[in-house]
This record gives structure tokens, C-alpha cells and sequence, in this order.
């Protein structure tokens, strides 16, 4: 068993559904949601479908902490981000979904990659809704858990 499951087994999350390219993961008592990608590019189609998905038990239950595990992407797209970023966010935090932790992939380019895709998107979007969040980036599942 490697560390990312030992910690999702131990804190009780259980499986929702696993496609190709994620599994989603959820502790209904903690209210909170993990989502794991698994390959190194989902098309943003995938992606949509993934998180539309994710909307559904976000919407049916009461989460409010998202746990994003990106790890495994080795590529960065910006158009995804931006519809992430600003739309699914934005409809998820009607719901009590504001807290946010986020777990890179170790490149440092690709956490660059994402500051500077994040600065500009608050740049062009000055009524987002980035204040009303609590985005953490995290090392690890277990961190992200924890804080």
C-alpha cells in the first residue's frame, strides 16, 4: 500500500468513483473530498466531466474542504485552469466549499507555471472570488488532511 492510500484508508475516506484519469475520494463525517489524478495530461473535456461529476456530491452532501492531488501532471494547461479557477470554484462555494488545498507536482516550473496562471486570472477577473477562499498548497495527502 503506498502513502497516499495508507492515508486516505486511515482517515475513512471511501471511494466515489474512479475514471481514467482520477479517482475521487470522500469522508461524508469530516466533509471533505480528495480528488487524485492519475495521468500526467487530462483533456480538458475529461476534466470537465470529471469535476461536473464532483459537483453532484459536492452539491448532495455537506463538504467544505477539497482536496486536489495533481501530482502526477506533467503538463499545464491554461484553459483548464481558468474554467477550474473560475467557474467550477465559484459554483462550489455556493455549496460551503472553501477550503482548498492543492498538492503539486514537484517540478518547480510547474508550481511556477500555476502562480504566474494565477496571478493573471485575478489580474483579468478583479470580482473573483479568491478572498473568500482558504487555498493552501500542501506536500502531501496527509498534510492536506490536517490543515
Amino acid at each position: 500500500m503506498n502513502i497516499t492510500a495508507n492515508a486516505i484508508e486511515i482517515n475513512n475516506f471511501e471511494l466515489l468513483f474512479e475514471v481514467r484519469d482520477a479517482r475521487v475520494y470522500a469522508n461524508h463525517k469530516a466533509g471533505m473530498i480528495i480528488c487524485e489524478l492519475m495521468t500526467d495530461y487530462i483533456p480538458i473535456d475529461d476534466f470537465k466531466e470529471v469535476f461536473k461529476e464532483i459537483s453532484r456530491i459536492v452539491e448532495n452532501g455537506k463538504f467544505e474542504k477539497f482536496i486536489f492531488d495533481k501530482r502526477s501532471l506533467r503538463a499545464f494547461h491554461q484553459p483548464t485552469m481558468e474554467w477550474y479557477f473560475l467557474n467550477w470554484k465559484n459554483k462550489m462555494l455556493e455549496f460551503g466549499l472553501s477550503k482548498h488545498r492543492k498538492i503539486l507536482p514537484e517540478e518547480k516550473w510547474f508550481e511556477k507555471m500555476v502562480m504566474i496562471a494565477k496571478d493573471q486570472i485575478i489580474k483579468n477577473n478583479p470580482d473573483n472570488i479568491i478572498h473568500l477562499l482558504d487555498i493552501k498548497y500542501c506536500e502531501s495527502i496527509e498534510e492536506a488532511i490536517l490543515v
